[in-house]
């Protein structure tokens, strides 16, 4: 994707890890000052029987203040060759989709990903839009050299996040060409810590479909509340 002008960000990245009373998964999370007085989160949920080498779906949350337009996560810390979730407030809803660039252009829709939105978790009022769902297809993929990259479910994984502070250009169809974005922000996030040992349990609770086996149920044992805004 095209790149504008560097934004300057208001603090460093924080990682950490959170439990989230509305949907009940405990989330690994990352945060960078968007001001002094906001913050973007990107959380990840995983389900605890995932395998290294094997993919897997993840459940996502994504925490933005009102004054960004859209913002994206590149699941494989690059601005190309691998799926891309985008998401923006339209309203009081949220919109979201998987793109996929092989250049630094407009990154088309990727197929061969399907979000699904939760049943919580996805809100717009007069600070923040936050948007939670399942991805399937998100932590592997076909990469440049025509083998498999596949994020690892029992360490860190390198990401990416995008923003830009205009809207999509429909911002009502979730497959709308994206305005161009800022430079990107880097990081390596511990998908460890986003473990949950009743991921399908909790996924069918918050009004998901399971597509991956994991049958136990145990309490999510993170201390650190989450109330939807990052702090």
């Amino acid at each position: 994707m095209q790149l504008t002008s560097c934004l300057v960000w208001a603090g460093a990245l924080v990682g950490s890890v959170v439990f989230d009373s509305e949907t009940g998964f405990t989330f690994s999370e990352f945060k960078v000052a968007y001001s002094l007085t906001a913050n973007i989160a990107f959380r990840v949920a995983v389900p605890a029987a995932a395998q290294s080498g094997q993919p897997y779906d993840v459940v996502y949350q994504v925490v933005v203040p009102n004054q960004v337009g859209w913002a994206g996560i590149a699941f494989g810390g690059s601005m190309t060759y691998n799926p891309l979730l985008v998401g923006w407030a339209n309203g009081q809803q949220t919109q979201t989709s998987t793109r996929w660039a092989t250049a630094h252009s407009q990154p088309t829709i990727y197929n061969q990903a399907t979000l699904q939105k939760l049943t919580t978790g996805n809100r717009v009022n007069g600070t923040h839009w936050q948007f939670t769902g399942k991805c399937t297809g998100c932590t592997s993929w076909a990469n440049r050299s025509g083998g498999k990259t596949t994020l690892n479910p029992k360490g860190t994984n390198r990401l990416a996040l995008v923003i830009s502070n205009s809207k999509p250009q429909q911002p009502s169809n979730p497959s709308s060409n994206l305005v161009m974005h800022e430079n990107p922000i880097y990081w390596s996030q511990s998908f460890t810590e986003g473990s949950n040992a009743n991921f399908d349990e909790l996924v069918r609770k918050n009004g998901g479909t399971v597509t991956s086996g994991n049958s136990t149920s145990e309490t999510p044992t993170s201390e650190t509340p989450s109330s939807g805004t990052p702090q």
